[in-house]
């Protein structure tokens, strides 16, 4: 698909002038509109480098976090929890990546409800070679040195607690990242 003709201007601070005009000034508006076209940026270039080996980053990711565990299998709950996802999600993307041969799915031998995702070998080696090809490319951050992308993760940190994402450490309270 070709890349589209740049702009001669940017248009999320185009919006924002327009909403000050029309609404006063809101930071937050021309904030969010700026991390909604980065996840968009950032989700096509790690999509791209992935789709060649049948993933999307979300099939990606969970197949990092199975090679995570001592293992190299998980409950699908224990999946999700990490992820950050519905249960729903967690199924369809543990179906996507059975099919495709790079996990197995059995029971939970401590839960007999429960399911346990596992990587295959294919799953093994498929996330090295994606992994690899990702690092090249930074994650599609490559305009950004070590320390920016630490900035980055900083910033976002207060919005990840704030939403329950994980509790900070007491010493470090709501509002620090640094440990």
């Amino acid at each position: 698909m070709p890349k589209p003709l740049a702009l001669d201007f940017d248009p999320i601070a185009r919006a924002d002038e327009l909403w000050t005009r029309r609404w006063g000034k809101v930071p937050s508006m021309a904030a969010i509109t700026s991390v909604m076209r980065a996840h968009q940026i950032l989700l096509g270039r790690v999509d791209a480098v992935v789709k060649p080996y049948g993933l999307t980053f979300a099939r990606y990711e969970a197949l990092v976090l199975l090679t995570f565990s001592r293992s190299g299998e998980l409950p699908l709950s224990k999946i999700g929890e990490r992820l950050m996802v519905h249960p729903t999600s967690v199924t369809n993307t543990v179906d996507r990546l059975e099919r495709s041969g790079l996990v197995t799915r059995r029971p939970n031998p401590l839960d007999g409800r429960g399911v346990l995702a596992a990587i295959t070998d294919r799953g093994r080696r498929v996330v090295e070679q994606a992994t690899r090809e990702l690092v090249a490319v930074e994650f599609g951050l490559d305009g950004y040195d070590a320390d920016a992308c630490h900035e980055v993760f900083e910033l976002l940190r207060p919005l990840r607690v704030a939403a329950g994402d994980f509790e900070p450490p007491a010493e470090e309270g709501p509002d620090r990242g640094d440990a």
